[in-house]
Order: C-alpha cells, then sequence, then structure tokens
C-alpha cells in the first residue's frame, strides 16, 4: 500500500516562476558531438542482450520516454538509488539566481523503478534520442550502464542512467532539509523542480511504487510551501 501524498498542485503553484530570458545551457564547445552519441550508441547495441534493448526508469522516463516503447515491467535494481545529487543547474528547471539539482541515480541501496523495453524497429534510434537527451554534454554527469533488474518475469538486463561521483556534476552530502530548499525555489525556462518531484512521485504511486526518500522531500516540501 502506497501512503498519500501531501504535495500538490496547489503547493506547486507557490514557488516563484523564472520569467527571465531563454537560457543558454551551454556554448556549443560544452556539448557532446554527434559523432561521439552515435559511437557510444553503436557500442551499447552491440552489449545490449538478446531479450531486447531494455532501459531503467526511475524519473522521468517513466512518464515521459519521449520513444516508442512496447513493454515495461516493474523492478528492482540493487546497488543504487534515487537522490537529487546531480546539478548545480542553471538552465532547464533552475536558473543562475536559483540553481538546481536534478534526480539521479546514486551508488548504494537499491530502486525499483520501470524497466522498458525500447521497440525493436526502432530501437537504434530511439538509444540515440535517449543519450542526446541524458548526456547532453561532452563530459556529462551521467553515465550509461548496464544494470540487472529483478522483474515478476524474471531478470533482465538494462540500461540505467546512473551519475558520476568523479564528475564535476556530482552534488553529494546534503542533507534533506537543503534538498527541500532547492525544490522551494528552483525553477528555469522549462518549469520548476517542484513540479518535477510532484510528477515523479504521482507516477510512482500510481505504479504502486513508494520511494521513502522521495516521499519524505514531498511532505517536507509541502510544510515549506505552505508556510506564510
Amino acid at each position: 500500500m502506497v501512503r498519500p501524498l501531501t504535495l500538490t498542485a496547489a503547493h506547486v503553484a507557490r514557488v516563484p516562476r523564472y520569467d527571465g530570458p531563454s537560457l543558454e545551457f551551454a556554448s556549443a564547445g560544452k556539448l557532446a558531438s554527434e559523432a561521439q552519441l552515435i559511437a557510444l550508441r553503436d557500442r551499447l547495441l552491440d552489449e545490449a542482450p538478446p531479450d531486447g534493448l531494455w532501459v531503467f526508469a526511475y524519473g522521468s522516463l517513466i512518464w515521459n520516454p519521449g520513444v516508442p516503447v512496447d513493454g515495461d515491467e516493474l523492478g528492482r535494481v540493487a546497488g543504487w538509488h534515487r537522490r537529487f545529487c546531480l546539478g548545480w543547474m542553471t538552465a532547464f528547471r533552475g536558473s543562475p539566481d536559483k540553481p538546481g539539482l536534478m534526480l539521479a541515480l546514486d551508488r548504494g541501496g537499491s530502486c525499483r523503478g520501470v524497466a522498458l523495453r525500447l521497440a525493436r524497429e526502432t530501437a537504434g534510434d530511439s538509444l540515440l534520442a535517449l543519450l542526446r537527451r541524458e548526456l547532453p554534454f561532452a563530459r556529462s554527469g551521467q553515465q550509461p550502464r548496464w544494470v540487472g533488474v529483478d522483474t515478476a518475469a524474471g531478470p533482465r538486463r538494462a540500461l540505467a542512467f546512473a551519475v558520476g561521483r568523479r564528475s564535476g556534476a556530482y552534488v553529494g552530502g546534503l542533507d534533506e532539509a537543503a534538498v527541500v530548499a532547492m525544490l522551494a525555489t528552483s525553477a528555469g525556462d522549462r518549469g520548476n523542480m517542484a513540479e518535477y518531484l510532484l510528477a515523479t512521485v504521482e507516477h510512482l504511486a500510481a505504479r504502486g511504487i513508494e520511494d521513502g526518500y522521495l516521499w519524505r522531500l514531498q511532505a517536507g516540501l509541502a510544510r515549506v510551501l505552505e508556510a506564510p
């Protein structure tokens, strides 16, 4: 049984919106080249298991994969857990004045999520699209990894996007109060981080998944946003 959520759209609406100019998130020199992404895509396709190309979704890929999917299974990955630890973002859902953190897979614990099977006929194009989305920079904070996913149908080998702790984008050691403070303020030209958290917990709850860390954050964020 998943506990009811405290955070609502009414709470999220209280986060001040970003109303500045469109944010240029990186210069062309910092972006990953198409050749780099294609080479990575081809290597990952060569390593893919024979039962198809699976991707482990733990955040926005659950409700917005952006690519054709022909099946999904609930599953658990051991050795990784969700954490707001990828940042600091000064674009997308953050800005230079109100930077944000993205949710990522960090080492330790375990994580329940959804294994998505990419449609076989478009798997190559879909994987390239996911790499553009998840690894836009030449030196990205996230790294694609093959992980084992335990599902009701049996074990799956799936691709997961996990944070690299040695990357300059890894933000570790924050307590939950600091993360809540970020969630209550971070906003950019694509929305705010409170919206992202609400969408994540709502879609996890719809799948029967409760993440204790995210449930504490959403309750704490609701309390902060209810304050005068």
